[in-house]
């Protein structure tokens, strides 16, 4: 997937997707990487692990509607080096879905 799939880029977040053609329902599937490196505290990588989840999750249904039968996998890296509030990660998730959409 990190080698091969084609990636997004929207601060503070990278999304990197790798797709396949299939005849079945489509089958998403996505993490979210917070990087131990840069955040110490467990708590803090949670928190934004927490605010991507959410904000795939609300946007999640117009998504599916526009990527047909296709078979993803999604990953969504944050690369950011401060922690950023929720609208700002928001804005980014938005970007990125809609740029994989193109």
């Amino acid at each position: 997937m990190f080698e091969k799939g084609q990636t997004f880029s929207a601060y503070p977040i990278k999304l990197i997707s790798l797709a396949q053609k299939t005849e079945l329902k489509a089958d998403v599937k996505a993490m979210f990487v917070v990087p131990k490196k840069k955040f110490k505290h467990a708590n803090d990588r949670n928190k934004l692990k927490r605010r991507m989840r959410e904000a795939y999750r609300l946007q999640k249904a117009d998504f599916y509607t526009t990527i047909g039968v296709t078979k993803l996998n999604l990953a969504f890296l944050y690369y950011g080096n401060k922690t950023e509030e929720y609208d700002m990660v928001f804005k980014a998730v938005t970007k990125l879905l809609s740029n994989l959409t193109k």
